[in-house]
């Protein structure tokens, strides 16, 4: 039985799609070249793209299409998928470059490449922008595709975070309205994109199982944790601006508290969906200082590029609150970081003990584990009799890996979300009355950065600041215990 909110079959609909012209403005940089890219030749391969499209890279250097296709091969050579694996020959003669960059005061030669485009593909291709650049760029990017005419019907996928304060949010936002209308905004967070993230809801929809308990009354806790044994690798002066709270908790990890806390949508179409995550958002509340711990592992302040004497955090750990009639009470404990011990993307939906005849039985026995990192895995914990002639409850495990479901066909989470943005399905990207929501939840916390003391110190390789095991006790995480 097939239940979706896309089309019946993806390569159907993605062969119906109109000619596609897909503007990647920064196309030589590092997210272009870490998901951007790879993302868009895996398309290629699964025949997820429209029959006709052409991909037009942006940048400020003044590189030949021929070099941007060498550039291209060696990005997929390095990171996959591998060349060799797919339809290149055909892929790269649908690469171009614009060089020169591109503002409001200068195209570059973006204008005359688009014209050599829609030369081959027709006045009417549908046009993508992606901006693969700092959030600093968005505002400038978006006034030129709208000075230059690029911005009637075109579609524009914006990288988060998006603002990096309530206030460049509430900005950004204007400059974005100026020139778009909503429907044409893409505003890309790649969790929501996971296929793990997606059970979130459907798990719990589809299954009375899970629907009938997902409420206060049975559920003792929610945990959302991202702990990370990587470093910042070569982003150590974009992370040294940005730090934990922005690059994850306010975008990543808000997003997936509001999936798992959503009322049922009215159905799964985009409006809905949307709207049930965005009125969730909005019933949280305001972050308090007491419930959030900020670390910083030994030896950051040592990296090329960081500040002397930063104070940027590396690991957040935070209680989050829900004040609406279905989770009031329940806390949402958050945690993730730089680092650390172990790397996992977990959600863990703890249930109350069971009243009953077995009498006293020890918290936690119950849970209901998601775990977003690959293609995800579903994990139930619960309490078994042990085979024998004693009563005895034995905890056991349930695991459901989702790449071995019949016919199971995984998309990788930028895979997936631009395959979205090309079928216009905008169901798993954020809208702006749920992001306004995040700042004012966030904004205690981030209004006193310049002003709050040093983060804790925590050694690398360990699970963060001991003060973030004191923070939700009485419970305990589950990773790392």
């Amino acid at each position: 039985m097939a239940a979706s909110r896309h089309h019946p079959s993806a390569e159907a609909s993605s062969n119906q799609l109109p000619p596609t012209i897909f503007v990647l403005y920064g196309a030589t940089g590092d997210l272009a070249r870490r998901m951007v890219l790879p993302a868009f030749y895996t398309l290629a391969q699964r025949k997820l793209l429209p029959e006709r499209w052409l991909l037009v890279g942006n940048g400020r250097g003044d590189v030949a299409h021929e070099d941007f296709r060498a550039h291209v091969r060696g990005v997929l050579a390095e990171s996959g998928p591998q060349p060799a694996d797919g339809p290149w020959q055909e892929f790269a003669s649908r690469l171009l470059f614009a060089g020169g960059g591109f503002n409001s005061d200068d195209p570059g030669s973006l204008l005359d490449v688009l014209s050599e485009a829609r030369g081959q593909l027709g006045d009417n291709a549908q046009l993508v922008h992606y901006f693969a650049v700092p959030p600093s760029a968005f505002v400038e990017l978006t006034r030129a595709i709208g000075e230059h005419r690029l911005a009637a019907g075109s579609r524009v996928v914006y990288e988060k975070p998006f603002g990096t304060s309530r206030e460049g949010f509430i900005a950004l936002d204007k400059a974005v309205h100026a020139v778009l209308d909503e429907s044409q905004v893409y505003r890309i967070d790649h969790f929501l994109g996971k296929e793990a993230t997606q059970n979130l809801h459907t798990m719990r929809f589809a299954n009375e199982l899970f629907a009938a308990a997902w409420s206060r009354q049975h559920i003792a806790s929610v945990q959302i944790d991202v702990p990370e044994q990587i470093g910042v690798t070569d982003r150590s002066v974009f992370y040294d601006s940005t730090g934990a709270v922005l690059d994850m908790l306010v975008t990543h990890l808000f997003q997936v508290a509001a999936e798992v806390a959503m009322e049922p949508p009215a159905s799964l179409g985009a409006e809905d969906l949307q709207a049930a995550r965005e009125k969730t958002i909005a019933a949280f509340r305001p972050l308090a200082l007491a419930d959030v711990v900020l670390g910083q592992f030994e030896g950051y302040q040592d990296l090329d590029g960081v500040r002397q004497g930063s104070r940027t955090e590396t690991f957040v750990a935070a209680r989050l609150w829900i004040d609406n009639d279905r989770w009031r009470g329940v806390p949402f404990l958050l945690r993730t970081g730089k680092r650390m011990h172990a790397s996992h993307q977990r959600v863990s939906v703890v249930f109350r003990t069971a009243p009953g005849p077995f009498g006293a039985l020890a918290d936690g026995q119950n849970v209901l584990s998601f775990e977003m990192s690959g293609n995800g895995q579903i994990e139930l914990d619960l309490l078994a009799k042990r085979p024998g002639p004693e009563l005895n409850l034995e905890a056991a495990r349930v695991q459901l890996s989702l790449a071995d479901l019949p016919d199971a066909e995984p998309l990788a989470p930028y895979v997936r979300l631009i395959h979205d943005v090309l079928l216009g399905d905008r169901s798993l990207f954020t809208r702006p009355d749920g992001l306004r929501a995040v700042w004012e939840v966030a904004d205690p916390l981030l209004s006193g950065r310049d002003h709050r003391g040093a983060p804790l110190s925590y050694a690398p390789g360990s699970w963060g600041p001991h003060a973030a095991a004191e923070l939700i006790a009485p419970d305990r995480w589950l990773l790392g215990q």
